[in-house]
């Protein structure tokens, strides 16, 4: 099942910082939107180039993903989304609840109510702590915010996203097992 056409994630990158972060930053809006997410928030410096960009791709790609950049208040931002969403806010850490085991609780909760999932970048303030509905772990270990969303989004939408068609979209891989097969303003390239 699909359930991003009846409720929807958010995605909020914290601590963005030009010089360091932009590839990742930017990556994590690639990941959002591949992996079903509807868009992308981040705070920390401004860099318009995160959202030229996400922009840029979402052009060639398809589909609907929102970017944006949220100033430098995510706590702000945070108590908004809840406000005017109703929604859930997701945490995802090294330190929360084993995915494995609230998965299934959270597709329940999804079924109903937007998420807006929090990465971090810099050290995760301890507030964030509470002011997440569910702090999620990925795993117990050190690793990337880029995987973490990736393994998150897979585990809610079980897989369906990779099926995932994208609208208007003037690239698209062809899949095959043994050569490059790209379909670009309706002419292939093999």
């Amino acid at each position: 099942m699909w359930w991003r056409d009846v409720v929807k994630v958010d995605v909020l990158r914290l601590g963005h910082r030009i010089i360091r972060d932009q590839r990742i930053t930017t990556h994590i809006g690639l990941v959002a939107r591949a992996f079903g997410a509807n868009s992308m928030i981040f705070c920390g410096q401004r860099d318009e180039g995160v959202i030229d960009t996400i922009n840029k791709v979402k052009g060639d790609w398809g589909g609907v993903f929102g970017v944006r950049y949220g100033g430098k208040n995510w706590e702000k931002i945070i108590r908004d989304w809840k406000q005017e969403k109703e929604g859930k806010v997701i945490h995802l850490t090294m330190y929360g609840e084993p995915l494995p085991e609230i998965v299934n609780i959270l597709r329940r909760i999804f079924n109903e109510s937007d998420f807006l999932v929090v990465i971090g970048g810099e050290k995760v303030p301890k507030r964030l702590y509470k002011m997440a509905d569910f702090n999620v772990s990925i795993t117990n270990q050190p690793h990337s915010e880029i995987a973490a969303l990736a393994v998150f989004l897979d585990h809610l939408f079980q897989g369906s996203e990779l099926k995932k068609e994208f609208e208007n979209a003037k690239i698209k891989v062809k899949p095959s097992s043994d050569k490059k097969i790209v379909k670009k303003n309706d002419i292939l390239f093999i």
